[in-house]
């Protein structure tokens, strides 16, 4: 997929991560942007932390930088309007925003949010491949979620995918035991490169478990890999993506 230079320069790495709202503290409009802000463009607390109820992987779309991505979330009705005047959209992707509305319904002491990187290295070309991402990819996210059974077997899998990221979730589901996939309770998938493909669906994963956001005028959710406007609109779905990922736990 063809990503304008405007877009790539739009999801720079930020600095280091600091602590989210609480499970009972509404997100403010006007404090999300220094929440945000504070983000890391990668995160690996299910590799390098304590396990935790629920465990959140998340991949990333093309050209990407870090494993998770970092950028506040758009305005969305269920935030309060913030007071005074602040840019809410300085990025366009869904990572971070939805690590950060999970957290803040289910707790931040009680959600890991892992990315899915290297080997995954998000790259364009890889959109062309027959499964439209590479089998290191598939492979780099296969890892993610048997260290997720196998160190925290009580933990409940949430995941989603943006864009390529989609592909590599999908595709890394269908090649999972089965073991593994019960203890996946929910999947959001933004931007679905296999839409068509698939029919709307991750085959062999309940579809009752798995919620597509595909914007109205993204053509790659049609089938196609050309990017319109469309297709760089999901954060605006990071709130109600969170409200179904938490409810599925």
């Amino acid at each position: 997929m063809k990503f304008q230079s405007i877009v790539v320069s739009a999801l720079a790495a930020v600095a280091a991560a600091a602590p989210y709202p609480s499970a009972n503290e509404a997100i403010d409009g006007e404090a999300l942007p220094a929440i945000m802000a504070r983000q890391s463009s990668s995160s690996d607390e299910l590799k390098n932390g304590a396990c935790k109820d629920v465990t959140f992987i998340f991949a990333r779309g093309s050209t990407e930088p870090g494993n998770m991505v970092c950028a506040p979330l758009p305005s969305h009705p269920s935030f309060r309007k913030p007071k005074t005047n602040v840019n809410q959209n300085q990025g366009l992707i869904i990572g971070s925003q939805l690590c950060v509305a999970l957290k803040s319904r289910l707790g931040s002491d009680k959600v890991a949010c892992q990315g899915v990187g290297s080997p995954y290295d998000a790259t364009l070309a890889d959109n062309f491949l027959p499964k439209n991402t590479s089998p290191t990819a598939i492979g780099a996210a296969n890892t993610l979620f048997n260290l997720a059974h196998t160190k925290c077997p009580n933990t409940k899998i949430v995941a989603g995918g943006y864009s390529q990221g989609t592909a590599v979730v999908d595709n890394s589901i269908q090649a999972l035991d089965a073991a593994v996939v019960s203890q996946i309770k929910g999947v959001a998938l933004f931007g679905f490169t296999r839409n068509l493909q698939d029919r709307g669906q991750i085959p062999g994963y309940p579809k009752a478990q798995t919620k597509i956001f595909c914007a109205v005028g993204d053509l790659v959710c049609d089938g196609t890999l050309i990017i319109t406007a469309a297709h760089l609109t999901y954060g605006v779905n990071a709130v109600e993506a969170a409200t179904f990922l938490a409810g599925k736990v």
